[in-house]
């Protein structure tokens, strides 16, 4: 008889809600929601009891992070330290190399990363092993109000504001751009992760006023052939930051960990 895996939630957002209440409906099975961290009081509005991180420790076998890159920072290395594994949505947080040597290292809990809203991770870590990839290029577009950050100047501001079309917001490497746009770049990061290397891969951030779709694209190209994955989503209504598919494809994630067959891996 296989062990249910006892999940453990940070986050109550966008994200944590549809994976919180899919696991309380036991919609993925061998996997149950042991209870939920977020630093709000959710009071009768949560499937699962609400408890302190320190908590959930004792409690769970596996941590899923939906809240962002800043608990992933604080709390990475003490989860896997503790004996449990994590679940990773924020892949952005490993842009910062001595944190992801850390979390790979750490144990004996083991660290995992669910590749969120773009496709051909897979088949790029398995290119890879022939060979490094000569150019890897990821283009972003999402609309202009996502991309928003406190660090910009009024100029950028304003170019944003009053877009008429696509607009190139920045670019630079995988290193560079989920530093800048935190809850919006994550892609960036996990192409990044399949690749093996943060400055192999060049991003460019567009704002389009007419994204009715957050759209990614990923070219790459080596000694061994030339891959591109064109993705667009429709973006979470309560989030438009992240994409509606990114919950289902931690879901995806935790029943790959929880034993279910017949999977893609």
């Amino acid at each position: 008889m296989s062990t249910v895996r006892k999940v453990g939630l940070v986050g109550w957002g966008a994200i944590g809600r549809v994976v919180g209440t899919a696991l309380a409906e036991q919609q993925v099975s061998g996997a149950e929601l042991t209870c939920i961290i977020d630093n709000r009081p959710l009071g009768d509005t949560a499937p699962a009891p609400q408890r302190t991180f320190d908590e959930a420790l004792e409690y769970c076998d596996l941590i899923v992070e939906a809240a962002g890159q800043g608990v992933v920072r604080e709390w990475g290395e003490r989860v896997l330290a503790s004996g449990t594994d994590l679940l990773v949505a924020s892949t952005g947080a490993l842009t910062d190399d001595e944190l992801s040597k850390r979390l790979l290292a750490a144990g004996p809990g083991r660290v995992y990363f669910t590749g969120g809203a773009v496709g051909g991770l897979d088949l790029l870590q398995a290119v890879r092993s022939l060979g490094p990839l000569d150019e890897v290029r990821l283009t972003t577009t999402k609309l202009p109000s996502t991309l928003e950050q406190p660090w910009m100047d009024e100029e950028l501001l304003s170019k944003l504001r009053t877009a008429t079309g696509p607009v190139e917001v920045m670019s630079g490497t995988a290193r560079d751009i989920p530093v800048k746009f935190p809850k919006s770049t994550n892609v960036a990061a996990s192409v990044a992760l399949a690749v093996g290397d943060l400055d192999a891969v060049r991003v460019r951030v567009v704002a389009d006023p007419g994204a009715r779709h957050t759209r990614h694209v990923v070219e790459a190209s080596g000694a061994h052939g030339a891959y591109r994955f064109d993705v667009a989503h429709l973006p979470d209504p309560g989030n438009p930051a992240t994409s509606q598919v990114v919950p289902y494809a931690v879901l995806r994630s935790l029943a790959a960990l929880a034993g279910r067959t017949g999977q893609i891996l």
